[in-house]
């Protein structure tokens, strides 16, 4: 569990929010249960430290406002929409017994020693986060799937998580999956380059266009051959013979 330090602000304008930013600190608020909310500033230091780990939303802090450990949960962010720096954070107290949803992580753990993954299978991750309903004192950082021994065509279903029995999936009636392990992408055999066929292509043409232009040569000496021989001539004109008078 995180601990932080945290100071009680009493700002009342903008341009005071402005200076608690430019000091190096982020405004907050807890709220939640009986008390009333409480505005308090941070480290912005501090807080993206914390907000680099991928359980942020789901972890409890501890939060020493003035001397006082208060246990909240981070709700949300809110961001500058040009530089991207944390500009204000909201807390939730943790109450024993108050239930509240959140997204659990789920971490798999034990890659190398999975049958499965060194025979080349993808884990196909369908879900990497859980909402749950639990209380907020029971919140796990997250949940994990051990992958010792696991083959190719297994999956992991919710079922298969072991949890608190307060602390429950938000989806019920189905046992839903969180990741299987599936058989290695087959590798297809390449096709033939569209340059092979194209050339192929051309050269059955050439060879096509070479046969009719020898069938053509042919004919046109045939009808050479043809006419030396006088077929196609006119006979000549002759006049008919003068009758004897």
């Amino acid at each position: 569990m995180s601990s932080i330090e945290a100071n009680i602000r009493d700002n009342t304008t903008k341009g005071q929010l402005n200076a608690i930013r430019n000091s190096g600190n982020v405004p907050a608020i807890i709220y939640g249960g009986k008390d009333k909310n409480q505005k308090i500033s941070i480290s912005k230091k501090l807080l993206k430290t914390l907000i680099e780990k991928e359980n942020f939303f789901s972890s409890i802090i501890t939060l020493n406002v003035d001397g006082s450990n208060q246990n909240v949960l981070p709700r949300e962010i809110k961001y500058h929409i040009i530089t991207d720096e944390p500009i204000h954070v909201d807390f939730l107290r943790v109450l024993p017994g108050v239930k509240i949803k959140i997204e659990v992580p789920v971490n798999f753990i034990n890659h190398d020693k999975s049958p499965g993954l060194k025979k080349g299978g993808v884990l196909n991750i369908v879900r990497r986060k859980v909402e749950l309903k639990c209380p907020s004192e029971k919140i796990p950082e997250n949940l994990t799937i051990d992958l010792d021994g696991v083959d190719i065509g297994e999956s992991f279903k919710i079922s298969s998580v072991k949890l608190d029995p307060e602390v429950v999936p938000t989806i019920q009636g189905r046992d839903f999956v969180i990741a299987t392990l599936a058989a290695p992408t087959v590798m297809k055999e390449p096709e033939k380059p569209a340059e092979a066929e194209a050339g192929e292509g051309e050269e059955g043409a050439e060879g096509a266009t070479t046969a009719a232009a020898d069938g053509d040569k042919a004919a046109t000496e045939g009808d050479k051959g043809d006419k030396k021989e006088g077929d196609d001539k006119k006979p000549a004109d002759k006049k008919p013979p003068e009758e004897k008078k």
